[in-house]
Formats: structure tokens, C-alpha cells, sequence
């Protein structure tokens, strides 16, 4: 398989910090075709954020692009903190982070990915995921 995108966002609602932490992520093939989706809530209050939040959609699609064996990655999101740390533009400062750092640059060399970030208008469809994610969460229902 050619290079692939994942495109990766984070939430943490209703409030931050304490909500819901959630994420969603997607991944197209080389022809823009949707080949694989995910989401998940990592539950709430006390040290949720919606930086591990971020940090988490990164590292479960990558998780996913491990899985499969791909060897080719643009790794695409929306949150400057996690994409700047992780390529070395800013330092991580915050103790409660640096082991997803570190998570998502051994996932980032696994896969040859390059981690880029986008504006949040072109995000839409994970932050869709995310709150899809959270919606189910809202109402006791684990994705």
C-alpha cells in the first residue's frame, strides 16, 4: 500500500478540564477512499484534558496504521501542542504528557509517519468521530 492519511482530533466537553475525554480518527488510502475509522472516550473528570485527548486520536490511528503494517503515513491534526511536541518545535512541560510523547513518537518511527498539522475546518470528519464518541459517553454507551 502506497503512503496513507490519518486524519486524528480530540475533545474533552463539557468542560476542560474534567468532561469527557474523547477522540476519533480516520484513515484514507492513496485515492482519498475511507479504508478504516475509530473512536473511543477515555472517560471523565478529574485529569481528563483535551490535550490527552488529542494525544490519544494520534496515537490509536497510528496504533491502527501499526497494525496493519503500513510503512507510510501523513499523519494529519488539529492540535499545534501535540503536533509541535512531537516534532521537536516545542518542549513537553507537562509530566502527565510525556509518556504519550514518547508513545507517539515510537509510533510515529513505526510507521514512517510525518505528522503535519491543519486547521480545524479541514478536521471535520474526526472531529465528527470525537463527537460521535462523546455523545455515546453522555449516555453510558462504551465505543
Amino acid at each position: 500500500m502506497s503512503r496513507i492519511t490519518l486524519y486524528a482530533d480530540g475533545l474533552n466537553e463539557p468542560r476542560n478540564p474534567g468532561g469527557y475525554a474523547c477522540y476519533g480518527w480516520l484513515a484514507l488510502d492513496e485515492n482519498g477512499r475511507r479504508i478504516a475509522e475509530g473512536q473511543g472516550c477515555l472517560g471523565h473528570g478529574p485529569g481528563t484534558t483535551n490535550n490527552i485527548a488529542e494525544y490519544r486520536a494520534a496515537i490509536e490511528a497510528l496504533k491502527w496504521a501499526a497494525s496493519q503494517g503500513i510503512m507510510g503515513v501523513d499523519l494529519l491534526a488539529d492540535s499545534k501542542l501535540v503536533v509541535n511536541q512531537a516534532n521537536g518545535a516545542w518542549a513537553c512541560r507537562a509530566p502527565h504528557l510525556f509518556d504519550l510523547l514518547v508513545e507517539l513518537r515510537t509510533l510515529m518511527a513505526q510507521t514512517n509517519a510525518k505528522l503535519r498539522w491543519i486547521p480545524r475546518e479541514e478536521n471535520e470528519e474526526a472531529d465528527r468521530l470525537s463527537r460521535k464518541a462523546y455523545a455515546a459517553a453522555r449516555k453510558g454507551v462504551r465505543v
